[in-house]
């Protein structure tokens, strides 16, 4: 067994031609996984990855990362929630990684939360600090 030393220090971006939905079935359904994972079945769920091989053994279990950002916004509701931290729990990255993956993933949620996302009702940019998701009883 060999350990890993070295921290990675620069995060690759890679550019698929899919939409992000066609992109989550692939990653996550065992209907769509079979077939790009050469025979094997990744189950998710909120508490475990589970890979199995193409007779059904176990190849892999592994917890869940938190992969919701609505839910950590949910849970945290009134309460400012940074970059850094949507990146750490969300996404298991380092909280000063340089992306634009959080902004990006604010845009496209407010154009489902939202009637009008240029004016946000619900989910508000806090300048300098995150983002505020605000419900109503």
């Amino acid at each position: 067994m060999t350990t890993m030393t070295a921290q990675t220090t620069q995060v690759y971006q890679l550019f698929i031609k899919a939409t992000p939905e066609a992109i989550w079935d692939a990653i996550t359904k065992p209907e769509f996984t079979i077939r790009y994972y050469h025979g094997a079945r990744i189950e998710t769920t909120p508490e475990r990855h589970i890979g199995r091989g193409p007779n059904g053994e176990i190849w892999g279990d592994a917890p869940t990362l938190e992969y919701d950002p609505p839910r950590l916004l949910v849970e945290n509701a009134g309460r400012v929630v940074s970059k850094g931290e949507i990146l750490e729990k969300v996404w298991n990255l380092s909280p000063d990684t340089e992306t634009r993956a959080v902004d990006n993933f604010v845009m496209r949620l407010r154009r489902y939360l939202e009637q009008d996302p240029r004016t946000p009702r619900y989910l508000h940019t806090v300048r300098g600090a995150g983002y505020r998701l605000r419900l109503e009883t």
